[in-house]
């Protein structure tokens, strides 16, 4: 099975959030935001890859 596997988004760096809270968004909410969206991709990736895996061992 070939796995397709996307770039985890980083997470900011520790000098990238004020720490004030005030921010809106804080760079910690794009990040999470980004890491959904990774997440969500990733898991349509994967069950891509096993719905090909079933079809090529299906033949």
């Amino acid at each position: 099975m070939t796995e397709q596997q996307l770039d985890k988004p980083l997470p900011p760096a520790d000098d990238d959030c004020c720490g004030g809270g005030a921010c809106n968004p804080c760079v910690w909410d794009h990040y999470y935001a980004e890491l959904q969206k990774w997440r969500i991709k990733q898991a349509e990736l994967n069950e891509m890859a096993i719905q090909l895996s079933i079809e090529e061992s299906s033949k």
